[in-house]
This record gives structure tokens, sequence and C-alpha cells, in this order.
């Protein structure tokens, strides 16, 4: 995945956001907590899967917590830094750099 990010850095992270939201509803506790995060209920799951803003907060959940990326990267064979690489290329995502 980490390659497919610089050919079609967009489309790829989207995909793998989508994949992440996947795995987030697998699990009522994740989910529970996904919603509590945002404020999304479950229509705007529905409603907002193709929205690159929504699929960003999806990332954003994961990467709160190393044991989410952890779990999320291991149960889908991506690396650690998968995650963070898509996050980037969704709107909002951009690397500060503080020094």
């Amino acid at each position: 995945m980490a390659e497919g990010m610089h050919k079609n850095g967009r489309e790829s992270a989207e995909t793998l956001a989508a994949q992440a939201l996947s795995w987030i509803a697998g699990d009522t506790e994740k989910l529970n907590a996904f919603m509590a995060m945002t404020g999304a209920a479950p229509a705007d799951l529905v409603r907002n899967v193709a929205k690159p803003a929504f699929l960003a907060t999806v990332l954003d959940y994961i990467l709160t917590e190393d044991s989410l990326v952890i779990a999320f990267c291991d149960s889908s064979g991506l690396p650690y830094t998968a995650p963070m690489q898509a996050r980037t290329a969704l709107p909002g995502g951009t690397l500060w750099h503080w020094t």
C-alpha cells in the first residue's frame, strides 16, 4: 500500500480509510468510541463513506492510539506507517514540522 500512496495518493488513502471504517464497524466498542469522538450517527457512516473529509476522521480515530494502529495494521497486513501516510493525503492531513 505504501508504494501506491505515491502513485495515487488520495485514491489509495480513501481506500485505506474505507477499509479502516469497515474494521471499526466490525467491533461495537470501537464503533461506539468512533461515533462518540466524531459525533457521527449511524446514518452518517453510510451517507459519508465516500467523502474524503469523513474518511480523514476515520484515520484520525485510528491514529489516536498506538494500539488501534497496531491492531488495524496487523489485521489488514499493512505496515504501521500506512495510516499516517494515508492521512497526509486526505483533507487536513498536512504534516506539521515544528522545527
